[in-house]
């Protein structure tokens, strides 16, 4: 799972945002600061930032500047990509951003699924959108939508590749029926019936599993949903 730092001083914007990152599978950091961000990105590796322009403590142009910077006198040499959000339109601001050393400026406000796709765009242009997945007899690759079982050719629908996708990205995790209804049919103005999530998982596992009655992979969770179970200790994530 792709884990993202995001500093934004609204606490209502920030924590909006960060939800729906969540229910797209990325990993969610907050914080409200310039001396936020700093500490945070000292303390654990990110594999974007998604930085506000303005913040009580400093601009996001500067600490832009600042991790560039340091990048370039770190023997590793890693850049991490970040995209500036901003209610700052005007053209000489864009320019001022991308110079900086932002890869991306993006100006509020923002559709969540603007905000995603541009995400995953700079994560891929990065080499870091880290769509592979393999675990047991599966391979998938959800950027280019091919899903194998024991080398095998899987056909999955539209909808049963985002449910796997997200069942994948928590793996070993139990995820409610709301949470699911929530992230499959939330840009959707279709009505939803009751049963919908249980139609697709019972898809899915027609398709995954050996026995789908007695499923190995997408788990019954008592009280609390389904899971992917990974295959043991095996599971694991390509391209990272």
């Amino acid at each position: 799972m792709k884990r993202i730092l995001f500093i934004e001083d609204d606490p209502l914007l920030n924590r909006g945002i960060c939800m729906g990152l969540e229910r797209e599978g990325y990993e969610m950091a907050a914080g409200y600061s310039i001396a936020d961000a700093r500490r945070m990105l000292a303390e654990k590796p990110f594999d974007l930032l998604l930085l506000d322009a303005n913040l009580p403590d400093g601009d996001g142009f500067s600490l832009c500047r600042e991790l560039r910077s340091e990048e370039r006198t770190e023997t590793q040499g890693r850049k991490l990509p970040m995209i500036l959000l901003t209610a700052r339109g005007m053209e000489c601001d864009m320019v001022g951003g991308l110079d900086a050393g932002a890869d991306d400026y993006i100006v509020k406000p923002v559709s969540l699924r603007v905000l995603t796709a541009r995400i995953q765009a700079l994560l891929r242009r990065s080499g870091g959108a880290g769509d592979r997945y393999r675990t047991g007899p599966f391979e998938f690759d959800f950027e280019e939508t091919g899903f194998w079982k024991n080398g095998e050719s899987l056909k999955l629908g539209v909808r049963e590749q985002r449910l796997l996708r997200y069942l994948v990205a928590h793996a070993n995790v139990a995820l409610s029926r709301e949470k699911i209804l929530d992230h499959l049919w939330t840009d959707s103005g279709d009505s939803v019936e009751e049963n919908a999530v249980a139609v697709i998982i019972r898809r899915l596992r027609e398709k995954l599993e050996d026995d789908p009655a007695r499923p190995v992979y997408i788990r019954n969770v008592y009280g609390a949903g389904y899971m992917w179970q990974e295959a043991g200790e095996e599971g694991k994530k390509i391209g990272r």
